[in-house]
């Protein structure tokens, strides 16, 4: 089975649409027959795709820092739990479960899976599709962000289109060829 692996906040946000589309994502995921990869957690648009995955009956594991696991609250009905001792060796078994990445909205933890994802794919540590699920607008000024490091000669055109965003689950698996 090709896993997916899900960035996402511990927090749910101030909106309804973000929630929303992390239940639409994990119906999506399943009815392709693939699973979830993810941080592990029972709260926030975690908890939310952990739970509509498993509403589903699809599969899903789950990454979390023994560190965490009482703070973030592990799950306790995912298909598989993996308590690592870092954040790097979360990263990284996250990475090596799955085929393919994509944030949904989230803060720090979540931009920094996404960044690093795509930092190892410019590095050749790994050819897999990177993606954003741009819900609402939400990573509007980051994707813009990105274009003026393009613009100021930061960030090559080619290194640039490592990351896949659309504002659509439909989309972006397209982009991404899933």
């Amino acid at each position: 089975m090709k896993y997916i692996c899900i960035f996402c906040g511990s927090q749910t946000g101030s909106n309804g649409i973000y929630a929303q589309s992390a239940v639409e994502l994990a119906r999506s995921i399943v009815a392709k027959g693939m699973g979830v990869v993810y941080g592990g957690g029972s709260i926030g648009l975690m908890g939310v795709l952990a739970d509509a995955v498993l509403a589903r009956n699809g599969s899903i594991i789950g990454v979390i820092p023994r560190a965490l696991a009482d703070r973030e609250i592990a799950h306790g009905g995912l298909t598989q739990l993996h308590l690592v001792t870092s954040m790097h060796e979360r990263k990284a078994m996250m990475a090596d479960l799955s085929t393919a990445f994509i944030a949904l909205p989230g803060g720090y933890g979540t931009l920094d899976e996404l960044c690093e994802a795509i930092t190892w794919f410019q590095l050749g540590i790994h050819d897999k599709p990177v993606g954003l699920l741009n819900v609402d607008g939400y990573f509007d000024a980051l994707l813009q962000m990105l274009d003026h490091a393009v613009a100021e000669g930061f960030i090559s055109q080619e290194n640039r289109r490592i990351l896949n965003a659309a504002p659509t689950m439909q989309s972006l698996f397209a982009a991404m060829k899933l």
